[in-house]
């Protein structure tokens, strides 16, 4: 395929008439603290507040809205890594047809019951999105189900595409518009939007680097962004990038939870790892330039485990949270004197965990980690610090 078979701007318009009211017109919001930490004004166009969670919704309803009565008739079937599988599930369900969609295995189970509470039958195959992809179309050629692609179609880039018509509107000083990248599709409809209506807006991709094929990344490994982690990018959705993005950037793990906990604390706004590719961009640097930037928060659909796993991760980076080890004398009250000092120290005991059997400590003596919550970097080297003038010299674990 080439871009000449991309959907055109009249295209994008139309799935915008049959997604009106349906799927909504998610908001812009400015972010002081953002802004401050990028060196530039940041916009953030929240996705992750868009019904069944993230922007998937335009592109499944204008695909199914586009269905003949023979394809609906005959059920359809997707792959996802899960809010695509969300999304067609739902406008299924409202269109009155039956969906079965192939997930990963290991799924975030948030996604895989929104799935099936919005009526699909999910099966689970495969240890990526790549190979549920595979299943779901073994499954139309065995039943001849309609497949509906999560990002190789035109209509589902035309639905997606109606992101960009917002923001055209929206964000009439843009400058930078950064976007996830994990099939392509999202990327793909908003830059045919974008270039149609401003093509001054510089228009950037981003990936997790451990699954970054449009970067030119060949090794695919673990991200907590499992919703963009496709390791095979469509062949229109990368002819479409290829002539219309500037430029195609990467980012860690490590950003993508240090975005995510940013978001969460300084905005209130829950993301998913996906949905923070586009904020990590700007905040690790990857995005230069002291114009007007816009992230999309592609969707919410974040598990509350990984959550709870991030929140913990990046409070201990900022020093929210300590983790240090320190002896005492092994004799009653000793304890107590330790964690008064602590007390006196403004630090909160979150656990304490005693050992004395297997390590290797001189008679007497016994050994205690101690799990704190702390105001700041600041205020840990400080307790540190008193620790060891009083005689307990503690070792910092995390």
């Amino acid at each position: 395929m080439t871009t000449a078979t991309a959907p055109t701007l009249g295209e994008i318009e139309a799935a915008r008439d049959r997604i009106t009211g349906i799927a909504q017109v998610t908001p812009v919001y400015p972010s002081e603290t953002l802004s401050r930490l990028c060196g530039r004004t940041v916009q953030l166009k929240a996705e992750n507040l868009q019904r069944t969670g993230a922007f998937k919704i335009r592109g499944a309803v204008n695909t199914i809205a586009s269905l003949s009565a023979k394809e609906r008739q005959a059920g359809v079937v997707a792959a996802s890594a899960g809010n695509h599988g969300q999304a067609v599930a739902w406008a299924a369900r409202e269109a009155g047809i039956e969906a079965t969609v192939f997930m990963p295995q290991d799924s975030p189970m948030a996604k895989v019951d929104a799935t099936r509470n919005y009526g699909a039958e999910v099966e689970l195959s495969g240890a990526g999105f790549d190979e549920s992809l595979a299943a779901a179309q073994a499954r139309m050629e065995e039943t001849g189900a309609t497949f509906l692609h999560a990002f190789e179609d035109e209509r589902v880039i035309a639905g997606q595409g109606t992101i960009g018509l917002e923001l055209a509107t929206q964000l009439p000083s843009l400058g930078t518009l950064v976007i996830p990248i994990g099939g392509g599709g999202l990327a793909a409809g908003v830059a045919i939007a974008m270039r149609e209506l401003r093509p001054e807006v510089r228009l950037v991709g981003v990936q997790a680097a451990a699954v970054c094929p449009f970067a030119g990344g060949t090794e695919h490994g673990f991200t907590i962004a499992e919703g963009i982690a496709v390791k095979q990018p469509g062949t229109l959705t990368a002819a479409i990038l290829r002539d219309r993005l500037d430029e195609v950037v990467t980012v860690t793990d490590e950003q993508i939870s240090h975005a995510i906990v940013l978001l969460l604390e300084r905005t209130k706004l829950l993301v998913e790892g996906a949905g923070a590719a586009s904020l990590a961009a700007l905040l690790g640097g990857k995005v230069p330039g002291d114009d007007e930037a816009c992230a999309i928060l592609s969707g919410g659909n974040i598990d509350p485990t990984l959550l709870i796993q991030v929140m913990r991760h990046g409070l201990t980076t900022a020093g929210r949270y300590l983790v240090l080890r320190t002896r005492l004398s092994d004799r009653p009250g000793e304890l107590i004197k330790l964690l008064e000092l602590v007390a006196e120290e403004r630090g909160n005991v979150v656990s304490v965990e005693h050992h004395r059997e297997g390590m290797r400590l001189p008679i007497g003596e016994t050994e205690v980690e101690l799990t704190l919550a702390m105001r700041d970097e600041e205020h840990c080297d400080e307790l540190r610090a008193t620790l060891s003038d009083r005689g307990y010299p503690a070792e910092r674990l995390r």
